[in-house]
């Protein structure tokens, strides 16, 4: 058994006991009130999902087992020479909640690497498809197709688990899976993009050194694998791929069914589409003024036009933010050091400079300021991935190590099924008129 699932077999049995106590000493604590609005409003604010993984604060940012962004990127080790962590390591801080020293991060890349060979009928299978499928469909079908590869799935057919071990056989498919996510990522983009041709992995390199590799991109884009991976592997439970991931696994489907799931609603344009379609302004948005970086001024009035319009600023606000993303600024550092030059950076740091004060001015904005989405695109470009719709694979491969660490410990502490319970619009609107009548009543009296 390696250290990573010794320590982790650990935390499970302590918090075991906490989630026990909460449930049989404190069930009846209410934590949230659900309004009409919420039921119908996609539930957003209810206080219902449980994770311990990543934790949203609106003015911290996200954190990673109580860790910000900058101590993740501090602390955790780092390959030589290097400035940004294993991404193998930063699973082990998602797992357990500690920080992984250099050796017990190597021993989960090399655990990783034993695992990380993919079935030669998944890449048969991508060959198979259409060329002009979607790569998020090409990536969903490959991680489903290899269901059949699930430890889970057969443990539960033989009849093998209960709720106290089926945490091991999830850990087993969990890191299978992710150890093949890279080169399945890669696979697709050279199969769609380069005219299938592929580039082996490297098994002296770890999770985004190889992913580099694979995808043909020199150093120092190895660094941004590691980043963007670790910066886009969770944001709470409640968003659209990690609560689908968590809500098919609650039916006991494996960590394949699962993550497909997860990936599916990734897809959509609500959800992991941004990125995307903040490049694509940022570059319109250039067009306007001849290729060139506005002034100021002109960046000014520019902006005014946009909000005069209608229209909003692309990456700009955030449901529960209310300062800058530390992804945003995690990313603009990684610019300001590699790329300070680039036309397209320097258009996305003025944006930095004039935005926030004249979205305060124009008064409508909750959260004035930049997210993860306003400027990853542009590294990407800037590394010559310059075909769109590949960004949300990018999303996915990271998504996936915080959403499957999440389905771990659902299994780990035996949460049961998910399933709420709804009402209908007549009850709804039967709430209403009572609400509406007790409160004539009370000023009545």
């Amino acid at each position: 058994m390696t250290t990573l699932k010794e320590v982790l077999a650990k935390k499970i049995e302590e918090h075991r006991k906490r989630t026990t106590k909460l449930l049989v000493e404190h069930g009846d604590v209410k934590i949230s009130e659900v309004t009409i609005a919420q039921a119908i409003g996609g539930m957003r604010g209810v206080k219902s999902l449980v994770t311990d993984i990543s934790y949203l604060d609106p003015y911290e940012g996200i954190r990673f087992r109580g860790y910000t962004i900058q101590e993740v990127m501090e602390k955790l080790p780092k390959p030589e020479g290097k400035d940004y962590p294993y991404v193998e390591g930063f699973l082990y801080l998602l797992l357990t909640g500690d920080i992984p020293t250099k050796e017990q991060a190597l021993e989960v890349v090399e655990d990783m690497r034993k695992r990380s060979q993919v079935p030669q009928y998944v890449f048969d299978m991508l060959r198979a498809l259409p060329r002009d499928s979607h790569p998020m469909a090409m990536f969903s079908a490959a991680i489903v197709s290899m269901q059949r590869e699930s430890v889970f799935a057969k443990a539960y057919s033989e009849g093998k688990f209960n709720k106290y071990n089926s945490w091991e056989y999830m850990y087993e498919d969990v890191l299978n899976l992710l150890a093949k996510l890279p080169q399945i990522g890669a696979f697709i983009y050279r199969l769609k993009y380069k005219g299938d041709t592929q580039i082996d992995p490297d098994p002296n390199l770890d999770f985004g050194g190889n992913f580099a590799r694979m995808m043909g991109i020199d150093p120092p884009y190895d660094e941004v694998a590691r980043m963007y991976f670790i910066l886009h592997s969770d944001h709470e439970s409640g968003n659209v791929s990690a609560h689908t991931t968590h809500l098919v696994a609650s039916a006991l489907s494996d960590a394949y069914y699962s993550l497909a799931a997860g990936i599916n609603g990734l897809a959509g344009p609500l959800h992991g589409l941004a990125n995307q379609e903040v490049l694509a302004w940022i570059q319109k948005f250039m067009e306007k003024f001849g290729g060139g970086v506005p002034t100021e001024e002109q960046l000014k009035q520019a902006v005014w036009d946009t909000l005069n319009s209608g229209q909003v600023i692309p990456g700009y606000g955030h449901a529960v933010l209310r300062k800058t993303d530390p992804r945003y600024t995690a990313q603009r550092e990684y610019c300001l050091k590699y790329l300070p030059d680039y036309p397209l950076f320097q258009l996305v740091s003025k944006l930095y400079d004039v935005v926030p004060d004249i979205l305060k001015q124009h008064g409508k904005a909750k959260n004035p300021w930049p997210n993860v989405d306003a400027q990853s695109g542009v590294i990407q470009w800037y590394y010559g991935l310059t075909e769109y719709d590949f960004y949300t694979v990018l999303f996915g491969i990271g998504r996936a190590l915080g959403v499957l660490s999440n389905i771990t410990w659902d299994r780990a502490l035996g949460y049961p099924i998910e399933r709420p319970k709804s009402v209908t619009t007549d009850m709804l609107e039967e709430f209403a008129k009572q609400a509406q009548e007790a409160k004539e009543n009370g000023h009545t009296a």
